[in-house]
């Protein structure tokens, strides 16, 4: 017969529990946009190309959480990338 566990469960809290929300967090890491640093592409509707880097396989255009771009230049690529499908481009 297997043991029964006598309340353990309230002792072991993981490590997320125990933070308060005061703390500094350690887990949470800067992320830099692609198109803001010094060099960097300039967002157009005819550079095909940089384009497909943003959009899915199935032709979806790619949120920015998973992209890292920031808001203002996600909003240029947006448009920039609805252009190229009227276009007929993409």
């Amino acid at each position: 017969m297997p043991k029964k566990q006598s309340g353990n469960k309230r002792n072991k809290q993981n490590n997320f529990a125990k933070l308060s929300i005061f703390q500094p967090n350690k887990y949470k890491f800067k992320r830099n946009c692609p198109f803001s640093v010094k060099g960097a592409p300039k967002i157009d509707y005819k550079n095909i190309k940089l384009l497909k880097k943003y959009v899915s396989e199935n032709g979806k255009i790619l949120p920015s959480r998973i992209t890292n771009v920031s808001q203002k230049k996600q909003r240029e690529l947006s448009l920039s990338i609805k252009r190229a499908r009227n276009l007929a481009l993409i």
